[in-house]
């Protein structure tokens, strides 16, 4: 059985990224990249992902702004991200969700410049995707990190089948047409999915992302599954996957554990974006 240590794989991903991006400033006269981070409301979780995020920008090269605010209202937050759209200095924008009540989320991640929505979240981006048109688009942070770490431990994905358990519009579905890009056989599970266990003996890719801690079993895997854990469930201080760990270790091939496997990947692909954000901002 492998290992896939998200950590590891995304640490190498951003030494290459740095040096990409220290060649690039020691080359030319041109600034480094920002990412303009927006955060609204006291979410625990929020506050640690951000601090993660803005870290790894400093690992990297690449600046950051960080605003948080405890309450704002939905207006005050729409003004903040256009004088972002506007700023010539600013190349990406992230609204960490999820926002304080009353705040309509999908109006907001529409307000962002598609040019500097670094999540992939806007209908411009989603389109792009479903079109099969990736050279045109920001892809989805963890679902593009759920796709490295898969051909980190093979390749050549076509002819398999994979199944997706979740159907979220930032993880699952966006998840599942990568695997169709990809030229799988994609199933999409969900909670009204009759027969799980059988679905799962079926898939050589399984990508758990339903929120649901120790969902999926090793006896209920087909032997020599890749398997991606993306669930991060915290109970009493800890990290729980939707993959019980210890049972599926027996009969995968391969595994993410939770937490330090798509945690480090989808970091990785926001810097990644980031990078992306900024070379068209600047013409390149």
């Amino acid at each position: 059985m492998m290992l896939i240590n998200g950590k590891q794989i995304a640490a190498t991903f951003k030494q290459t990224l740095k040096n990409k991006i220290d060649t690039h400033i020691n080359q030319t006269t041109h600034r480094r990249p920002c990412l303009a981070v927006i955060r609204v409301g006291q979410d625990a979780a929020s506050s640690v992902y951000v601090a993660h995020k803005i870290r790894a920008c400093q690992e990297v090269g690449i600046e950051s702004i960080s605003i948080h605010e405890e309450s704002l209202s939905q207006s005050q937050l729409l003004a903040c991200i256009e004088r972002f759209n506007q700023d010539k200095k600013i190349d990406a924008i992230l609204v960490q969700l999820p926002l304080i009540k009353g705040i309509d989320e999908t109006h907001v991640l529409k307000s962002i410049d598609p040019r500097k929505d670094v999540d992939g979240f806007h209908a411009i981006h989603v389109g792009h995707l479903w079109q099969g048109q990736l050279k045109h688009t920001l892809l989805p942070c963890t679902p593009q990190g759920v796709m490295h770490l898969i051909r980190h431990v093979r390749q050549d994905l076509s002819g398999l089948h994979a199944l997706v358990v979740g159907r979220s519009q930032i993880v699952g579905r966006p998840c599942a047409q990568l695997l169709l890009l990809a030229d799988c056989t994609v199933t999409i599970a969900h909670r009204y999915t009759q027969d799980l266990p059988k679905l799962l003996k079926q898939a050589d890719i399984v990508v758990a992302a339903a929120g649901q801690p120790g969902l999926i079993r090793g006896e209920h895997l087909k032997t020599g599954a890749i398997v991606i854990d993306v669930g991060t469930t915290r109970i009493h201080g800890q990290l729980k996957g939707d993959v019980d760990f210890e049972s599926a270790a027996l009969v995968a091939s391969a595994i993410t554990p939770v937490p330090g496997g798509v945690g480090p990947m989808t970091i990785a692909m926001l810097l990644e974006n980031t990078w992306q954000c900024y070379l068209k901002h600047i013409g390149i």
